[in-house]
């Protein structure tokens, strides 16, 4: 019998305060037609008063908890991805514990950008194979408003704020085509962390930052990435591209996203691409993309799909996983 990490639940979570692109337009040089050809972003969500990282895992964790028909006292293991969190410690993944009482369990963040989400995955399913856990929620939740220069409108109309959640679950079968986390595969290379980061830190200037971008190399590196450590995952399984019935990607924007299909061969109709309602929301894309495609029927029980991200310094990871 073979043991599997299967998904079982999912949910999103977003911040009340919708700012389309004409609002952005008030405070930086901008337009909407100029950040939606380039980025296909309409609109973005930031937190407000009384909303943080963790009220926003919080919220998505419990719809995906309710999603997977199990009681939060189950878990026994949180893994959030988050490079926003409500303190520099304790972690935020225990905070979000509390909040749903099932204290006691295993709760820490994982911080890897953009990445984040599938890091997390990565070692919740592995703590999973190994019977240190049996129900786990990994998440991705973020409130990168907080970190943004809204004098560089290069950057700042490109982020948002946001939660995605899922519930992983211990089950053993003998069939190939069960349920599960088929391949995982994950990479970083700190070389480029000019390139994409935050210029503030507790270790080094004692302040939070801001978030600051060379968008051009940042977009050469994500295509060829993301397109390698899909194939990747593809080989480890024995898959071909083919039989893949989506790819949930990072939701970074639309022009990536477009990049990385093309690279593979794969048609955008076997895509999910949220970026333009939600911008980019960093560890929590992924999680909210699946999520949505979930909820409004696109993607259903036995179906083959992979997820990817990349995010600064630089990491990235994929994941291919049988619904």
């Amino acid at each position: 019998m073979t043991l599997r990490a299967v998904i079982t639940g999912t949910g999103s979570a977003l911040p009340a305060r919708r700012v389309g692109n004409d609002e952005m337009a008030q405070l930086v040089d901008t337009s909407d037609e100029w950040i939606a050809a380039r980025t296909g972003i309409r609109s973005r969500y930031f937190a407000g008063e009384g909303e943080t990282t963790s009220t926003l895992a919080t919220a998505a964790a419990r719809k995906a908890i309710e999603a997977a028909g199990i009681d939060a006292s189950a878990i026994d293991l949180i893994v959030l991805g988050t490079t926003t969190p409500d303190q520099t410690f304790p972690a935020t993944a225990t905070t979000v514990q509390a909040a749903l009482g099932c204290n006691g369990g295993m709760a820490f963040d994982v911080q890897a950008v953009c990445s984040g989400f599938l890091y997390a995955l990565g070692v919740a399913e592995s703590m999973i194979r190994s019977g240190m856990a049996s129900k786990a929620l990994v998440i991705g939740a973020e409130t990168m408003s907080r970190l943004l220069d809204f004098d560089d409108r290069g950057t700042c109309v490109l982020f948002g704020d946001g939660a995605g959640a899922i519930v992983l679950e211990a089950r053993t079968s003998d069939d190939p085509d069960a349920p599960g986390i088929l391949a995982t595969k994950l990479h970083a290379d700190g070389a480029h962390n000019e390139l994409l980061f935050v210029d503030g830190g507790v270790s080094t200037t004692g302040t939070v930052g801001k978030l600051r971008m060379t968008g051009n190399q940042v977009f050469k590196h994500a295509v060829n990435n993301l397109a390698d450590v899909l194939r990747e995952v593809l080989e480890i399984s024995g898959t071909q591209a083919s039989e893949i019935d989506w790819v949930v990607p990072h939701q970074a924007n639309s022009r990536i996203i477009e990049g990385t299909a093309k690279k593979l061969g794969l048609p955008m109709d076997r895509v999910i691409m949220t970026v333009d309602s939600h911008a980019n929301t960093s560890a929590a894309s992924v999680p909210l993309a699946l999520d949505a495609a979930v909820r409004d029927g696109r993607i259903v029980p036995g179906q083959l799909i992979v997820l990817e991200a990349m995010g600064g310094g630089f990491t990235w990871g994929a994941s291919l996983v049988r619904m």
